[in-house]
Parts: structure tokens; sequence; C-alpha cells
């Protein structure tokens, strides 16, 4: 007898959590479709100028914004997990649902318990799209961009890029002044030769195939990676690829990197002592922001229930200011890690023990709740 009745109690269990699944499906959908269509309308103005200004192909447009499409859903994966949670504990709750299961001797940290499991499943397809597929998106989608600027003009160097060059050199520019072309904290990766060397300079300049660097040092490295010998100059002229096009699309910021490549050339460059703490940020929160799905579902599903009468409408203002909240705190936390206020881990992971602590703290009040 006992025997038949846990059996029934196991099914009945599942049969409630497929229930709660599909409540989070719903919203979830919805909050990613939307995500889409306000990124995407956010691109609608430049894209308009590509077209009539600058009389760029429908087609190569229509590319532009396919690829677009990947970086669109993986920024909003984890703030669509938090709505879909937040809403159907806020339906559930204002229906009496909720109470039911709770008088049924369900605790609160089992009634959420298949949100959790959703936002872990979302946090680890958030960070292989971040890993496998955003890059690659990005890297095209920017190519097309500079195709565009090239056929006008010289393009510009961005900030905080890798570019990869023939004749085996490696780039990295910390900053640029589109206006006057000046890069700061430049390095050149050699490895073309018997042995590595790396070259920094505080300043450098382009001018068509050449660029001339200002203030600098050469390292000329031995086999095991140790400086064999060092050379400074105040000025020295590099010759670039002819081929701007060729060059230029060989650039690649973080958002084009996956986690591991980035990584690969931080560790690359870090020994020539030029600040990578802003990458260091970026390559931390290629993981932390995944992880968050999981972290503001927890948080958000007993904000969710504290008002059982307010239904969707309250969940769904619950879950714009925690994602609001996040979103500002990761900012300010990135702000401070790059410019080396806080160490690139603190700043990346902050805003995930942050919500963490409130979200655990939380559900723990929450079993109060009736």
């Amino acid at each position: 007898m006992r025997l038949r009745f846990a059996r029934q109690n196991a099914k009945m269990i599942t049969i409630l959590d497929t229930y709660l699944a599909f409540e989070f499906l719903a919203p979830f959908s919805l909050c990613v479709l939307g995500f889409i269509i306000i990124v995407l309308s956010g691109q609608l103005f430049w894209i308009s100028d590509l077209i009539i200004v600058k009389k760029a192909e429908a087609g190569m447009v229509l590319r532009l914004l396919a690829y677009k499409l990947p970086d669109a859903i993986a920024q909003s994966l984890p703030f669509a997990s938090l709505f879909g949670c937040v809403i159907a504990l806020s339906r559930i709750a204002k229906d009496s649902e909720l109470a039911a299961m709770r008088t049924g001797g369900m605790s609160f940290k089992r009634v959420i318990l298949p949100f959790v499991g959703l936002s872990i499943f979302i946090s680890l397809g958030s960070f292989s799209l971040n890993e496998w597929v955003v890059p690659w998106a990005n890297h095209e989608s920017y190519n097309i961009i500079r195709r565009i600027a090239i056929e006008e003009s010289m393009p510009q160097v961005e900030e905080n890029v890798f570019i990869r060059g023939t004749q085996n050199r490696f780039f990295y520019v910390r900053k640029m002044d589109p206006s006057s072309r000046l890069m700061q904290d430049v390095m050149i990766y050699e490895t073309g030769r018997d042995l590595p060397r790396i070259i920094t300079a505080r300043k450098a300049r382009g001018n068509g195939p050449v660029w001339y660097l200002y203030n600098g040092v050469v390292h000329d490295l031995n086999a095991e990676g140790f400086v064999e010998c060092e050379a400074r100059f105040e000025q020295m002229k590099i010759p670039i690829e002819k081929e701007l096009a060729n060059f230029f699309e060989n650039q690649k910021t973080t958002q084009e990197m996956s986690r591991r490549e980035l990584k690969e050339n931080i560790d690359l460059f870090a020994r020539s002592g030029i600040n990578v703490d802003p990458l260091l940020v970026d390559y931390h929160m290629k993981l932390s922001l995944p992880v968050a799905a999981s972290l503001l579902t927890v948080a958000g599903a007993p904000l969710g229930v504290s008002r059982p009468r307010g239904g969707r409408m309250f969940g769904a203002v619950v879950a714009a200011m925690l994602s609001f909240g996040y979103f500002i705190l990761a900012s300010v936390m990135r702000s401070l890690g790059a410019n080396s206020v806080l160490p690139p881990l603190w700043a990346a992971w902050t805003p995930d023990v942050v919500f963490a602590i409130a979200g655990i703290v939380l559900v723990i009040l929450s079993e109060r709740v009736r």
C-alpha cells in the first residue's frame, strides 16, 4: 500500500514539474523574441544609412542582420530565464495554485526546482552559444562593416583588438584616436623568425602601408621564452600589408573571440608589459554572464510570489527591475575592472555573487510565506 502511494506521489510530482516547465517556457520564449526585436530595431538607423547613403547591397545587409541574431539570442537568455520563472510563479500564486502546492506539503524550494533546472540548462546553452557560434557570427558581421568602410577610405583600427597579419605577425592596439589615427600601447609579436620578437611602443601612427612606432622596446626571446636581447628606440618604421582589406578583416575584438581564443591571446601578450585588465574582465564575463541565468532565476523566484494578487504584471515589473539592476551593477563592475580599480576576476563575478547571496537568503525566508 505504501509502495503504491509512493509511486502515485512520484507520478504526481513528475506531472507537476512538467506543468510548471510549460508555464515557464511561454514567457521565456516571448522574452527572447522581444529582446531580438528590440536589438535588431536598434540597428535600423545605421542599417538604413548603409542602404541609402553608402549604397550597400540588400543581400549584404540581410546577411549582416542574420549574423547579429546569435549575439542577440545569447544576450537575452539570462534575462529571459528570469522572466520565465518570475511570471510563471506570479501567475500560479495569483490563482492560488502555489498555496495549494504548499498546503499539499511541497516546500517552496521544491516548487522552484523545475525552474532552477531549466535555468541551469539555459546557462549551459548560453555558454555554448557564446563560445562556438557568437564569436564567428560577430566576426562575420564586423567584416561586412569593415568591407564597406574599406570601399570609402582607410578603415580605422578599433580599441582593444587583436589583429593577425601576414608574415607571422600579431598586432595588439589598446586605444585608437579615429581623428588623428594615433594608437596607444601597441604591441607586435613576430613569430616568423629563428627566435620570436616582441615590439612594444607607447604610441604609433598608421600612414598607408606603414606604421610609425614611437618610444618603444624590441625584445628578442630565446627558445624558453625569456628575453635574450632588449633594445630601445625612439622611432621605428614597420611595413604593413598592402592589401588593407586582408589586414583589417583579420582584426578581432573580444566579442569576436571565444573564451579559449581570448585566453590564448592574453597569455601571449601579457608578458609584453601591456595592461590587459580590460581583456581579462571580458574573459571572465564570458563565463559569469551565462551563469547569471541560474542566479537571476533563484533571486527572482521569491520576489515573484511576494504579492500573490499582483499576477503576471507584477512579475514582469519584478523581472524588469532585477534585470536592470544586474545590468547596471555588471556595467559598473566592468568599468572598474577595465580601469584596474578592481581585480578583473572580482569585477566580473561580483554581480553574480551579489545575486547568488540575495537569492539564497530570499529562498530561505520564503519558506515562511503561505
